[in-house]
Order: C-alpha cells, then structure tokens, then sequence
C-alpha cells in the first residue's frame, strides 16, 4: 500500500544529529534565550535566596557594629584623661600649710595646764551644732580626766571670754563656731579636729597626766555646773530700800546662775 519510495527513505524521524538540534536552538530565541546551558545554570544561581539575604544582613549589621565599636575605642583612645597630682606638688603644698601653721601663734588660755576646756552650747537652735558638742564632749569624758564645761547658752560671759581669746570683736562673733576645745591650755580645735585625733589615737596622748575626774555625778547641781543664785533665789533680782526698788544681783550672772563650786573649776 506504501510507496516504495517511502520504505527506503534515508531520513529518519527520530535520529536528529547533534548538529542540527544545536542549531534549532540557537534559531529559536522564543524558546531559550541563552546559547548554552552554563549561561542558564550561571542565571539560575544568581538568583538571591532568603539565606543568602539573609547572611547579607547579618554580614552587614556585624560590619556596622564592629565600626561602632571601633570608633569608640578610637574616642576614648584620644580623649584627655584626668592629670593625676604630681607627688612633688602634693610635698610642696604639705611643707606650705605646714609652714603656715607654724607661723601662725599657737591660741592658749592661761590657769587650765592641767584640764580640759570646752567652750559649747546647749541649746537645740542649730541641729548640727548641738550634735557637734554633744559628740565633741562625750568623746573628752570618755577619758575620765577633769573637764571644765563652758556653756555659752547658760552664761553670757562664756562668749565674751571665748571672744577674748580669739581677738573679739563683730567679725570674730561672726565667725565663731562651736564647740572649742582647749587641753592643757593649748587650743586644739572644733568637732572635726578632735575628731580626726581620737580616730588616729592621738588625742589620747593629748589628755595623758591631766587631773582625773571625780567618779559619778555631782550631787550638788547634777551634772549641769550651775546652780540657783543664794542672794536672788535665780530671780537675778535683788530689792534694795535705800534705792526704792529692785536692782540687779551681782552675785549671779543673767540667768541668776552660779557656777556648782564642787564640781566646776573656778572662771578664768
């Protein structure tokens, strides 16, 4: 049924030579638009993928902060450090202050060799002032040596003495702060001179060989050093007939107080 011819075609329809399929591939651009499968499998792989993203990221966030870090270091690597004092200035402002104290006359108070002196108050008008001599004296009694309490709030006499001693006048009123402590008729110092001798262990050596204080509390004024004035009952007044009235007591001070005469030393 079949021609001859066709039985004995030379052609086959299955067998295309290698030639001819490359070349229907280059002339068909519809169908691939690459000349060679390197030049798809080079597209393919450059594609970005969520991982290679990914590790871009990463990669970049680690170069930023690794710069950040760097240029900290960088700052703090040129900025200007604190100057450490020089050994030499320190010995040098140490010999000055010293020298200083030397040259300044030493504050004493006659008649008190052999006791300790202190100047204070007791009111509560200044909180940190009461403190201060509350500390300063019971760190003195804690030596049990003689120790002649000058309350400036129970005698008016005690500030004008203490400004005596210091040069008086307004300015020096001004200026004067309490407590002052005088040992063996030296002066010592204020609430932060004693104590940075009793921390140290030098005041020790200040109140050795003075007069021991007598055991207990006084029984006559109890502990407080004044008493009420005999003459004038502590009305510091007196009535006298030959003047028609009342006239100051001179025996006691404003407060008509007297100092106790068997537990305190006598005034200076």
């Amino acid at each position: 049924m079949w021609p001859s011819s066709w039985s004995k075609s030379p052609v086959k329809i299955h067998d295309t030579p290698p030639s001819t399929s490359k070349s229907l591939l280059s002339s068909s651009p519809t169908l691939f638009s690459c000349s060679s499968f390197k030049d798809i499998h080079r597209l393919i792989t450059d594609e970005p993928t969520a991982t290679t993203a990914n590790n871009n990221s990463n990669t970049r966030k680690a170069s930023v902060f690794h710069r950040v870090r760097l240029a900290n270091s960088i700052l703090r690597a040129w900025a200007p450090r604190p100057s450490e004092p020089n050994a030499a200035a320190l010995s040098v402002v140490d010999k000055s202050s010293e020298s200083q104290q030397q040259q300044q006359p030493s504050i004493s108070i006659p008649g008190a060799e052999k006791r300790v002196v202190v100047y204070f108050t007791s009111l509560r008008v200044v909180r940190s002032t009461f403190e201060d001599c509350r500390y300063v004296r019971s760190i003195l009694r804690g030596f049990r040596v003689q120790i002649d309490e000058r309350d400036l709030s129970m005698d008016n006499a005690f500030l004008n003495e203490l400004q005596g001693i210091f040069g008086g006048g307004g300015v020096c009123q001004s200026k004067l702060t309490l407590p002052r402590v005088f040992i063996g008729g030296r002066y010592i110092g204020g609430a932060e001179e004693v104590r940075q001798l009793h921390e140290a262990g030098e005041l020790k050596k200040f109140v050795e060989g003075l007069t021991a204080a007598a055991p207990g509390v006084c029984d006559v004024c109890g502990g407080y050093g004044f008493v009420l004035c005999n003459e004038c009952d502590g009305s510091h007044k007196l009535y006298a007939e030959k003047a028609g009235g009342f006239k100051s007591c001179t025996a006691c001070n404003e407060n008509g107080l007297t100092r106790c005469s068997s537990c305190s030393c006598v005034p200076i």
